[in-house]
């Protein structure tokens, strides 16, 4: 089984080091990095150095990244992670295992293990749209807004997606709703290395919108306002 790991990149030249490294090691260096980066400092040339793919795109935001990502990733499963040291990336190895049973796409809840890393607003959003993802689809999960997963590499092309600040949402909640095999597991998450680069407010407006669009056929933008 080929494997990628894909992030979009802004701005992470204090954390994009350990994070490849991390992957190596996880993966026995037997892994394709594919990063999207928007960055201004050194990023994209630390990237480079340790053999990672680098597309550099304009700031368009993170869905826009991460689709350019997966169009230019090669692997039979792959991953999504942030760029900041905040995931685990000594989980794939448990990711993978749940490929091995049969589904499709595994996702990292950092919402199941006490963590001191997510600030109390941050946990009440992501409490509130694992609730509606639950109420309004029956999918069984608690983080949905999590930027660790791995995806069968059929998922990613067999939609037109439509997201951007929303995608995570809505990587889970369309696939599910045809018929893919969803699993969610706990991870642990980190303190980030370096400067938050994400508007929580607009980020998380983008999410609810996103989530009632799929459920109502709502002739809407998820991201739009």
């Amino acid at each position: 089984m080929k494997i990628s790991v894909v992030m979009a990149t802004l701005n992470e030249e204090g954390a994009i080091r350990k994070v490849i490294e991390d992957i190596k090691t996880a993966t026995s260096n037997q892994v394709e990095i594919v990063v999207v980066d928007s960055s201004t400092d050194k990023t994209a040339e630390i990237a480079e150095s340790l053999g990672a793919k680098v597309i550099r795109q304009a700031r368009l935001g993170y869905g826009t990244a991460l689709k350019a990502a997966f169009k230019a990733a090669s692997g039979d499963v792959i991953f999504t992670t942030d760029c900041d040291d905040t995931y685990p990336m000594e989980a794939i190895p448990e990711f993978l295992s749940w490929f091995d049973k049969g589904y499709d796409i595994v996702s990292g809840s950092r919402m199941v293990r006490k963590n001191k890393a997510m600030p109390p607003m941050n946990k009440f959003g992501n409490w509130l749209f694992a609730l509606l993802a639950r109420v309004l689809y029956k999918i069984d999960i608690t983080d949905i807004t999590t930027g660790m997963r791995g995806y069968r590499r059929k998922i990613l092309g067999a939609y037109d997606w439509e997201s951007n600040l929303a995608f995570p949402a809505e990587l889970v909640i369309r696939p599910v709703l045809g018929g893919y095999k969803f699993k969610e597991i706990p991870i642990d998450y980190r303190l980030r290395i370096g400067e938050v680069t994400l508007n929580p407010l607009k980020s998380g407006l983008a999410f609810i919108r996103c989530i009632f669009k799929y459920k109502f056929n709502l002739k809407i933008s998820p991201d739009l306002l």
